[in-house]
């Protein structure tokens, strides 16, 4: 068996959690949230491995199981991950994949030097979270419009508020799914690897999202958002709409 190359890049995957829990999440299959993002790592995995360059896939270890306050322990534990990464591979770029409260640390540690975009699933977007450190990033939200959990208005508030505050960014949403993405899972496992592709320079972007991201700091929200059926309506291959994607 040939040796494997060094990464060149890496994926990081952070689940989801609770607004607050200092004890730690459960173990193995009781930790229900870390279990729906397997599939988004098998997937990411999968469409990486015939690149010409290696791409290390890890999920995010957490300490706690809530984001707790000021504590903001989920940020602090991806700011780790990110410099283990770091120090394990070299100044290697890195796309960061989060849900809910992993998406919020996703975007809250985006400012790490290593960071070359985040993917943000039905992430949960106070609105007095900062949007400064994400200057200079690829920001790609996907939020279902009936998620009763967190809110879609949000994630388009702080797409908006990253744009003008000098990010790249675009909100993609998804009719008809829900917070845990297993509604047309498909679509939220397949747009997701494309976007990790597109935002590590592998493969293009899809054009509508490619377009959003180029928009001008002042552009209406509306502009910077994209509905996930005319996305794959207009593509020559098509996304994946239903089915597990995996």
């Amino acid at each position: 068996m040939a040796d494997r190359r060094p990464p060149s890049a890496a994926v990081l995957l952070l689940h989801g959690g609770r607004e607050t829990g200092l004890g730690p999440p459960p173990p193995g299959p009781l930790n229900l949230p870390a279990l729906r993002m397997r599939p988004f790592a098998r997937a990411v995995v999968r469409v990486t491995r015939a690149e010409p360059v290696e791409v290390a896939v890890r999920e995010v270890r957490y300490g706690h199981r809530g984001w707790n306050g000021a504590r903001e322990d989920a940020l602090h534990d991806a700011v780790r991950a990110l410099d283990d990464v770091r120090r394990t591979h070299g100044d290697v770029p890195v796309v960061l994949v989060g849900h809910s409260m992993g998406a919020r640390a996703a975007l809250r540690a985006a400012g790490h030097p290593s960071v070359r975009g985040v993917v943000g699933l039905a992430p949960w977007c106070p609105p007095g979270d900062p949007v400064t450190q994400l200057a200079d990033r690829d920001v790609v939200l996907l939020h279902s419009t009936r998620d009763r959990v967190t809110s879609p208005q949000g994630s388009q508030s702080l797409a908006t508020r990253a744009r003008r505050a000098g990010a790249r960014s675009c909100l993609v949403t998804i009719r008809d799914s829900d917070h845990a993405m297993l509604r047309r899972a498909g679509a939220w496992h397949g747009l997701t690897t494309e976007l990790v592709r597109g935002l590590l320079g592998l493969a293009a972007l899809p054009a509508a999202v490619d377009a959003a991201l180029r928009l001008p700091l002042g552009a209406p929200a509306t502009d910077g958002t994209v509905d996930y059926d005319r996305l794959r309506t207009e593509r020559a291959t098509p996304l994946p709409d239903d089915g597990d994607g995996t």
